[in-house]
Parts: structure tokens; sequence; C-alpha cells
């Protein structure tokens, strides 16, 4: 045991995304125009993204994108993100299995969010777009894109889950040092908050809503796009850095994971550990298995129905082919914020149609107790988020020590937990619950989705 990082040069950095869909047998059913119901054409995307976004967005037969010089010069400054070798926890696991996590919160704001967001800043900044919009659930996406939105000189309005804006006043403070305008959604600035809040006055927010709300005033804005932090098929796509270079890092130690691990809510993270892995069993029948980790409180690739649905809760996004817990689905106040959303997307949907991808759901306190251990035993304190890849790839390797196998598990530190401490606070004080979604509130929920697929 003479390291337990494995490190790549500069030169090692991707020097193109990859694309999962040029290669899926099976592709994602198509994106929906909500008024005709007819498959959306990529023009009509434009008004809302960047056009080079929107080609990738619908781009089906590339199973590579280069990734500009600019952007790649970015990613310089803290990529290629350390892999490393999990002793600490095997051994107070007391389990045969072998432990790797690639630690993407080594990035300047501490999570995996800023590979997509200065890819996306700089597809908005070369088509001469000065003002962006986005949302943001627990403020990962919202600070990483705050940054992004400086390094190229584009103004930003992020809507933050309110529940999140009072959680964490930290990360709402990261995002307005580099100097985006920060609103508590909902909130009384767009007519989908105003409705929210007249129907609702007490609503803590869902990144549904906030969704409605930077469409609404991208949609709005002379010369502003929208942008977003995951769910969509791009940021997927930008994401896939993590995995590429965990290949390569997982080549240096000499092994190959059996099973590959990443928390879950709209897919991005998850997404870019998993698609470079995946390619080779599409693709060569490499046997891995490859598993989503979400919150009990909001199962959608557990729980929910497979179908069309809004992205957002005002029903301004195209019609989305998801597993999905409804557009109006309001999520219990966990912690973990960015894990707070309804559906997943397309790709992540129809993989886990397809059984190519596994899914497990993990209650809060379980979280906790794993987010606990991994900081005793790695000395890193782990987002909320990602506690939940930590809490299933502890079930796996309990699993490996109970069957008496050797098995090689590879999960994504999304990003850490320094700015959370609030909720740890909590924990530790025993003032944190577990939330579980009822069946009668599920099919609640997606009674009032009309029935496409």
């Amino acid at each position: 045991m003479s390291t337990k990082k494995f490190l790549l040069a500069e030169k090692d950095i991707p020097v193109a995304w990859y694309n999962i869909v040029a290669d899926m047998q099976t592709k994602p059913a198509p994106i929906l125009n909500p008024a005709t119901k007819e498959p959306l054409r990529e023009e009509e995307l434009y008004p809302l993204f960047a056009k080079a976004l929107a080609h990738q967005e619908m781009n089906q037969t590339d199973a590579w994108i280069d990734i500009p010089d600019e952007v790649r010069d970015l990613y310089k400054i803290w990529r290629p993100t350390p892999l490393v070798r999990a002793y600490g926890l095997e051994k107070a696991l007391d389990t045969p299995a072998h432990i790797y996590f690639k630690n993407e919160s080594v990035s300047p704001v501490g999570s995996h969010k800023l590979n997509s967001a200065i890819a996306q800043a700089y597809f908005c900044k070369e088509e001469g777009v000065t003002n962006i919009t986005t949302e943001t659930g627990a403020g990962q996406w919202g600070a990483a894109l705050s940054y992004a939105a400086k390094a190229f000189g584009l103004e930003l309005a992020v809507y933050m889950v309110k529940i999140s804006y009072h959680q964490k006043p930290y990360r709402r403070s990261i995002m307005q040092t580099f100097g985006a305008q920060v609103i508590a959604s909902p909130s009384m600035s767009t007519k989908a908050g105003r409705k929210t809040l007249t129907d609702h006055p007490n609503y803590q927010g869902s990144l549904g809503t906030a969704i409605s709300e930077a469409v609404e005033l991208a949609m709005q804005t002379p010369n502003c796009k929208y942008t977003l932090g995951s769910v969509l098929n791009h940021v997927m796509l930008h994401q896939t850095v993590i995995g590429l270079e965990a290949e390569k890092q997982m080549e240096m130690a000499g092994e190959y994971p059996d099973v590959i691990i990443g928390c879950f809510g709209g897919g991005s993270n998850f997404s870019g550990i998993a698609f470079p892995f995946l390619r080779h069993k599409i693709l060569g029948g490499k046997d891995i298995r490859v598993v989503a980790a979400e919150p009990a409180s909001c199962p959608k690739l557990t729980r929910g129905q497979y179908q069309y649905d809004f992205g957002d809760e005002a029903g301004y996004t195209p019609l989305i082919p998801m597993f999905t817990l409804g557009h109006s689905f309001a999520p219990a106040h966990i912690h973990a914020g960015g894990l707070r959303y309804h559906g997943a997307g397309a790709i992540v949907s129809q993989l886990r149609k397809d059984g190519l991808v596994e899914a497990v759901d993990i209650h809060q306190l379980d979280t906790f107790e794993a987010a606990t251990l991994f900081a005793q035993t790695e000395g890193i304190i782990p987002a909320p988020e990602s506690s939940h890849a930590i809490a299933a790839t502890i079930a796996e390797a309990n699993k490996a020590k109970a069957e008496g196998k050797q098995r090689t598990i590879l999960f994504n530190l999304s990003g850490h937990g320094l700015i959370d401490m609030a909720a740890y606070d909590q924990y530790l004080a025993g003032d944190l619950g577990n939330y579980e979604l009822t069946d009668e509130e599920l099919s609640g929920n997606l009674a009032g989705l009309e029935k496409i697929l």
C-alpha cells in the first residue's frame, strides 16, 4: 500500500466528451413539443438554449464531441481530479471489497457541477449572449455557474429553492461573491412564482418551481439564455470527463470496477461517472453493475412512473420521457437539496428501462450515518447528496463480506459538505428524521399526468 491516490497529468484531461446516446441500442424516446405532442426540432430549443448546446442535446449520432480549448484550459484549474483507494473505509467495514472514489470535491466550488457550468457559459458567450438564468437546489450548481459566468463575463440570475436558500446561507453567499443575483424561489418576480405563492403562501419551494421561474425570466429578457445543472442530455455529456478520467486511473490501479455507484437527483454526477464505463457494457458486454442511489423521500427511479412529463412545475419546458413522481411533486425538506427533483433524465430513464442501470432508495439518517463513518475513516466530510452514494457503497461492501467475495466498487464523491455543517449539527443533535413517500401521495401526484407513452 504505497499510495491511496491515483493521479493523472494535465495532458490526460479528456479532449472530447462521450455521448452515450450514439451507442445505445434503444435510443431515448424523443422530447415532445407540449402544444403539438410532436418530437421537438433542434431549432425549437434555440430561444431557450445556446445553439451549440441545443445541438448537443439532440445529437444521437456522434459518440465523441470535442471539448473546446477554452473549456479545457479552465478544466486545468482542478482537473484531473484524484481517484482514491478508500483503505480506511475498507478497514472499518472489514470487507474484502476494494473501494475507490473519484474525488470531485476538489473543484474550486467543491463539486462536480463546474464541469458543465464552464461548458454552458462558454457556449453562451460564443453566441454573444450577455445574460443567463438558472435554478439551483442545494446551491452547488448555482455556485458553479456563478464562477463560470464571471469567467466569461456573463450576468447571472439564480433562483434558489427557498428551503435551501435558508438552510444553506453560505452557498448563497458564494454565488453572490462571484457576482450572481440570487432569488429565493418561489418569488414574486415571475408569473410562475406569484401563482405558486398565491396558491400555497408558505410553500418552501422545489426544483420544479425554480426551473419555471428561471425559464420564464430567460424567455422575457433580451439576449438571455437559460442554463441548467442536470437532467438534460447535454449536461450529462459534459460530466463524462469524470468517468473518462476514472477509466485511466482504474487502469493505473490495476483493477476494473464490478459496481459503479453515484447519487441521483437528475442524473449529472451519476451519468458522469457511469456513462464511460457503461459504453463497454453496451458495446462489449462488460459485466458491470451500475447503481443510482436516490433519497427514499424522492424515489423516482425506484417508485416513479415512466411517462412523459414536464421538467418544471409550471409546464414551461418540453415534455421529457422520464421516470417521474409528477411535476407537481413537493419533496420533503431533506438536506440533500440537490436530489429533491421529481424526474430522471431521458437517457438514464431509458437505460433504467432497459435494465442497464439499477436504483436503490436510501433514508436520510442512513446517509448521515454513512457520511460520518466516511469522514472519520477518509478525512473528507461529504455533501449530503454524495452521502447517498457512500451509503450504497457500504451496503455493497457489506454484501461482499457476507458472501465472502472480493468485489471492486467505484463511487463518485460528487462534492464536499463543508458548507453543509448545519445539517451535520442537526444529525449529531438527533434532530433529523426520515421521510418516505406514501403510496397515496405518489398516486395522487401521478394521477394528473397525460398518458402519452
